[in-house]
């Protein structure tokens, strides 16, 4: 079901599975705010979870321990190329009688098991955004094989109404008022929806280019003592919306990640980052500065994300860069330029040094 934006989607996801206010809604503590925000979007609390080392993605372990009587869905991103221990969260999940909501804003053509990811929880959600793999500027999409998750979904995303089944007479609406569902306007534009159909046919081919330039990258900067984000076991197709990597121990004592991406960038011409900024301190994850969920005292020390100890997160930002899928679709020869560059700053790393 085509959507307005990704947030869009994870809201309408979450509540279609029933999520409402003051549930408890466990998100990973390294992700883009949407994760968060989203949450509070339904009036939901975000519990920030921390996350695998190597892959960046939800810690199973770390989910199991922030389960409570409160808590009434998982959300998992499959982070920067990297798709989440399904399995083991699956297992959670289910144990708790809790609905699995994968954001698959970085994952389009991902496969775990052979299997496309989205399809594994209660409902998944994507992000078309001009950043994204698969992208019409701006747009989303949840998908669920749930026939009752699906038809809230229809009515929340259209102001209560669902597309009619039946024959539309000129003139006449597409949109059935049912009176069901109270809903909001999140619809994708049919012109949005029309560049995303027309990109479809190519996703496959470029995803294998990126995949094939990031091995052929990954084996260079491996030889330089560099880590690059691993991805779990049950992966059969990654899919990289940003190729990142951890930086050695002994090149982080010298100089800080900021100013190694920011060496990179001008050595590259092309913009190299950190992670995304963990969620317990990222100054767009602030739900103190809106009066909308200022509900009650109890409920803003709730949804204060500085509450939560994120170690994981904190040390993978602290040592990663990263830059985006599309520099990953130049030829290997360009993609072996690249470690030429890393090689070259960490060469000289102590002149970036305080």
């Amino acid at each position: 079901m085509p959507v307005a934006t990704g947030t869009a989607a994870l809201a309408i996801a979450l509540e279609a599975c029933g999520v409402g206010a003051g549930d408890e809604v466990v998100v990973p503590g390294l992700s883009w705010v949407a994760s968060a925000s989203a949450v509070l979007g339904i009036n939901a609390v975000p519990v920030l979870v921390d996350v695998d080392p190597s892959t960046y993605c939800l810690d199973p372990a770390a989910v199991e321990a922030a389960v409570t009587d409160r808590t009434r869905a998982i959300t998992v991103v499959h982070a920067y190329s990297a798709v989440a221990d399904l399995d083991a969260l699956l297992g959670i999940a289910e144990r708790y009688g809790l609905p699995l909501i994968e954001d698959c804003a970085h994952a389009h053509g991902a496969r775990y098991g052979n299997w496309p990811v989205g399809a594994f929880g209660a409902a998944g959600a994507f992000s078309m955004q001009g950043s994204k793999l698969l992208t019409c500027g701006e747009g989303g999409a949840v998908i669920t094989d749930d026939p009752e998750v699906a038809i809230r979904a229809e009515h929340l995303r259209a102001d209560g109404r669902i597309l009619r089944r039946d024959a539309v007479d000129v003139g006449e609406m597409e949109l059935l008022e049912t009176g069901r569902l109270m809903g909001s306007n999140a619809c994708l534009s049919e012109f949005h929806a029309a560049v995303l159909v027309d990109q479809l046919d190519l996703l496959d081919g470029q995803n294998a280019r990126r995949s094939r330039s990031a091995d052929h990258l990954s084996a260079r900067l491996s030889t330089l003592g560099l880590t690059p984000q691993a991805t779990s076991a049950e992966t059969t197709e990654r899919s990289y919306y940003r190729y990142a990597v951890r930086l050695p121990d002994d090149v982080l004592a010298v100089a800080p990640a900021d100013r190694i991406a920011q060496a990179l960038t001008a050595e590259l011409g092309f913009a190299v980052m950190q992670t995304h900024r963990p969620l317990n301190d990222n100054p767009l994850n602030r739900p103190s500065t809106r009066r909308r969920f200022a509900l009650d005292r109890e409920y803003a020390a709730r949804v204060n994300p500085a509450r939560f100890d994120l170690p994981a997160a904190k040390r993978i930002h602290e040592s990663v860069v990263s830059f985006g899928h599309e520099v990953l679709l130049a030829p290997l020869d360009a993609i072996g330029d690249i470690a030429v560059a890393f090689e070259k700053v960490l060469a000289h790393v102590g002149e970036l040094a305080d």
